[in-house]
């Protein structure tokens, strides 16, 4: 059974909390962590975390079908797999809000039209930068060029580390957990499964 899948539409800007409302939060967690807010150091801490979690979780004022948007149609006839390997990002746990810190592959089959390449690197970007699971965003990713640009199949790989399993909890370092899904030519053939595996591994 297939996971339904939620790309999550844009934010609107009037439901946000104003800068200063964020700011004040950001004072309560201070105490709530049992430091003060008002000692020097961290006066212009609220202000610089409310600017960082905009730069963080930009990819809520991003559409990845504006970025996917342009196609090229002159390819020569080539219709073979395009892959994009070891794309890094940053992410962070919805659970925890902490990073995960990975690299993602993304490959799809052409079907007369193909992208720039540096627009799969910008999709892995967007839904990056927001608050994430790996299985989600591993879906995300394949669904927005699946349905943007309609290729004959696309197959994404995702490994990443989550500092939530390193900094809490369990606290391991350096596990590492790896995703995947497939879509069309991919899901359907097994063998299209294993090249993309082995293309992915060959160094």
């Amino acid at each position: 059974m297939d996971a339904i899948v939620k790309n999550f539409p844009q934010s609107i800007d009037s439901e946000r909390p104003s800068q200063k409302e964020a700011e004040d939060a950001v004072r309560v967690l201070l105490r709530w962590a049992g430091d003060d807010p008002q000692r020097e150091g961290l006066l212009d801490t609220p202000a610089r975390v409310a600017k960082a979690y905009r730069e963080l979780f930009a990819g809520y004022d991003m559409n990845p079908e504006d970025v996917l948007g342009r196609t090229f149609e002159e390819v020569s006839g080539y219709d073979d797999i395009v892959l994009v390997r070891d794309i890094p990002f940053f992410s962070h746990c919805e659970h925890h809000m902490v990073p995960i810190i990975g690299k993602a592959h993304v490959g799809y089959l052409p079907n007369g039209r193909v992208l720039g390449l540096s627009k799969i690197a910008r999709v892995v970007e967007i839904f990056g930068r927001r608050l994430q699971t790996q299985e989600a965003m591993t879906a995300q990713i394949a669904n927005a060029i699946d349905d943007t640009l309609r290729p004959r199949g696309v197959a994404v790989m995702i490994e990443a580390e989550h500092m939530c399993m390193a900094m809490r909890g369990v606290q391991k370092q350096g596990s590492s957990t790896l995703t995947m899904t497939f879509t069309g030519a991919f899901k359907a053939d097994p063998a299209e499964q294993a090249r993309f595996m082995s293309l992915v591994r060959g160094r």
